[in-house]
């Protein structure tokens, strides 16, 4: 076994585990021991660590914090939460009202996007109404997950997919393709959840809503002219892209403009960089540079092959990016599967990016938001343990891959 490989073993264990006699072990710290190991016996030089991290991402992720910690400190989150939740008195319609949406706002906003702003969001109702902070936290990751499956910028993966692919009219062609199943799959979810935990789900007591004041109005307004930003910004790049402009701002440039505000004009702005979810960001340096290390060895791209499969059909394209998903991440996975398809088909395209988003609901490393997600609940005293995300991700999963599927072969038969 390769050490490259025997590292990325390990890391995995490590997040299982979460606890080596009485310490406790953060994701974080397992992937950024990771990323050290295989620096320090060679695995990958220096500088191809340096080169293997994703500035975009790490910029977007930056930005993306700091808005969210402005909705979050202001008070301005929750005040926007009480507005939107108040009328659900049931823990069904509160669970229905995550699921969906928090579904079309990552659609439109992002996953990881989602994943930041909507942690606190669902551990503030979890206390709030004595609902257990697992089942808010594993609505909102599968949620976000599926439903950005159906845009272009709903990921990053499916983003790639949209600029290098050849689709004339990107968010139509993830629409038409993707939107059906992503519905028929947020019900599903929705059941299994009932299923799961089923006894959250009977409670007699109605739920009461109590109403919520800012903490900070002028942070408030600066966090809301953030948001505003954000939204008008990723109006106005899907306006370009229906019009077919050659001029698209990049998410990490949107990200960074949304995030000014608070940075230059809160007088709080050292507290909110100082209580920015730096450890995630960690997390995110040390993931790459040691998905990039597995990756140089070569040995996956051999099992591959041995496989002797052609790698263009969908279900092959649908199986191999949801599996392949959990040990390299969607992102690079993507990008690696993209030249493989020679002259792809939008149904090639379509069915790549379904396969390699869904994997986010099979286990916690399939998908950065679960990681965010996991992260941003640990510095609010919650979390989502490996084995309890796997227990219902991994029949979810397969349950999500078959709806697509049958949607795929009914579609484009």
């Amino acid at each position: 076994m390769n050490i490259s490989i025997l590292t990325l073993v390990a890391v995995f264990i490590l997040i299982a585990v979460r606890k080596i006699g009485h310490f406790n072990i953060k994701i974080w710290q397992s992937m950024t021991c990771g990323a050290l190991a295989v620096l320090a016996t060679g695995e990958i030089s220096g500088l191809d660590a340096l080169k293997a991290i994703d500035l975009n991402v790490m910029l977007f992720l930056f930005g993306m914090f700091v808005v969210g910690q402005a909705l979050v400190a202001s008070g301005y989150l929750y005040a926007l939460a009480y507005h939107l939740f108040n009328r659900m008195t049931s823990v069904p319609q509160l669970v229905c009202g995550i699921l969906f949406g928090a579904a079309l706002s990552s659609a439109l906003l992002m996953n990881d996007t989602l994943a930041i702003i909507g942690t606190p969001l669902v551990l503030r109702l979890a206390r709030e109404h004595n609902i257990h902070s697992r089942l808010l936290l594993l609505t909102l990751a599968y949620a976000i997950t599926i439903g950005s499956v159906m845009s272009p910028i709903g990921n990053p993966q499916n983003f790639l997919i949209a600029s290098q692919g050849p689709l004339p009219a990107p968010f139509l062609t993830f629409f038409k393709a993707l939107a059906i199943p992503t519905l028929v799959n947020l019900i599903a979810t929705y059941l299994i959840l009932r299923l799961f935990y089923r006894q959250q789900f009977i409670a007699a007591m109605p739920l009461t809503h109590n109403p919520v004041k800012l903490l900070d109005n002028k942070l408030a307004k600066l966090a809301q002219t953030s948001l505003f930003l954000l939204i008008g910004l990723i109006t106005l790049n899907i306006i370009l892209s229906a019009v077919h402009s050659t001029v698209q701002l990049k998410l990490s440039h949107i990200a960074i403009i949304a995030a000014l505000p608070p940075i230059l004009f809160s007088p709080a702005r050292l507290n909110l960089l100082k209580s920015l979810d730096w450890s995630t960001l960690l997390f995110f340096a040390a993931m790459f540079v040691l998905m990039s290390s597995v990756w140089q060895t070569g040995i996956m791209q051999r099992q591959v092959n041995e496989l002797h499969i052609d790698l263009t059909t969908i279900p092959a394209i649908m199986l191999l990016s949801a599996s392949l998903s959990q040990l390299i991440s969607n992102v690079p996975l993507v990008a690696l599967y993209l030249p493989m398809l020679t002259n792809p088909s939008p149904e090639s395209l379509m069915a790549l990016a379904a396969g390699s988003t869904i994997a986010g609901n099979l286990l916690i490393l399939g998908a950065a938001s679960n990681v965010i997600i996991i992260q941003h609940a640990e510095k609010h005293e919650a979390t989502l343990g490996f084995f309890e995300f796997a227990r219902i991700g991994i029949p979810l999963g397969f349950v999500n891959l078959l709806i697509y599927w049958v949607w795929f072969r009914c579609w484009y038969d």
